[in-house]
């Protein structure tokens, strides 16, 4: 069976009725089936328009599962989105970033998925929609495990949600790899701070590519609240303890060791260079 519904309501319908492997541009989904073909029962949500939306409602900004990279890149968001932006220009290619969905990353579950960490910056949430009914999950609780997700049998995907109160200051996406096209991550930092009269107001630093799920840097973001920008901040940001909340892995792209130390100077870079983007008083 393969169905390509143009209404959402006609997609949740099949899925209550079939097991069927969603298709929301095949990037991963294709790869992963070691074939020439997706095979059979195959439900694709490409033409479902009101997937590709982005909008605000209810003191969120949703944004539709089925938006690409290349959408993201050319929407017009407030700069708090700066890091989202920058991460849709390094995702694959560019054939990639016209067809990958960014509710399709999540759903991957990669642990080097781009989108997880500037999302978890954003303090998103997933909306999670079946014919019966909508439920909204935490992004941290959504992701439970490489290419493992709360997502149930007969629940597609629908939104991002983004709360209005964390669209503010600056961000930044810092990705270190082999080459730049075409890479699975060596680590990524995705960074948001916002300042009020030179003092960090808020701040959000998201680490992904070292550890199963990527993480939030709470005790970090804590110790650096309240800080005022022309300190020198990088003795917290270097000997905070990475060790204690990532647990990379030693594969062919490096060792965990590398990894760590090299998330180090990434988390600083992120932040001079998100704070470099305000207009800094005297």
């Amino acid at each position: 069976m393969y169905y390509r519904p143009e209404k959402i309501d006609d997609a949740l319908k099949t899925l209550s009725k079939h097991k069927l492997t969603i298709a929301a541009g095949c990037t991963d989904l294709l790869p992963s089936t070691q074939q020439d073909n997706l095979g059979d029962n195959i439900l694709d949500i490409t033409a479902v328009k009101s997937l590709r939306n982005i909008e605000v409602e209810n003191g969120f900004r949703r944004i539709g599962a089925g938006v690409t990279w290349a959408d993201l890149e050319n929407y017009e968001l407030p700069k708090c989105y700066d890091m989202l932006k920058e991460c849709s220009l390094q995702v694959g290619s560019r054939q990639i970033q016209n067809l990958g969905t960014i509710g399709g990353n999540l759903c991957n579950a990669s642990p080097a998925a781009d989108g997880v960490p500037c999302l978890l910056s954003l303090d998103a949430s997933i909306e999670l929609s079946s014919i019966y009914k909508k439920r909204v999950l935490k992004l941290k609780d959504f992701i439970k495990g490489p290419r493992n997700t709360d997502l149930q049998d007969n629940e597609m995907l629908s939104a991002i949600l983004i709360p209005k109160e964390a669209e503010k200051g600056n961000s930044t996406f810092l990705k270190l790899g082999a080459r730049k096209y075409l890479v699975i991550s060596i680590a990524m930092i995705a960074c948001r701070i916002d300042l009020k009269d030179n003092i960090i107001s808020d701040i959000a630093v998201s680490v992904g590519s070292c550890s199963a799920v990527a993480q939030r840097l709470k005790s970090l973001e804590n110790k650096l609240i309240g800080r005022n920008i022309k300190d020198d901040l990088s003795s917290d940001i270097l000997n905070f303890k990475y060790e204690d909340y990532l647990s990379p892995i030693d594969d062919i792209r490096g060792t965990n060791s590398y990894r760590l130390k090299v998330s180090k100077v990434l988390v600083k870079d992120s932040i001079i260079k998100t704070i470099d983007k305000f207009k800094i008083k005297g």
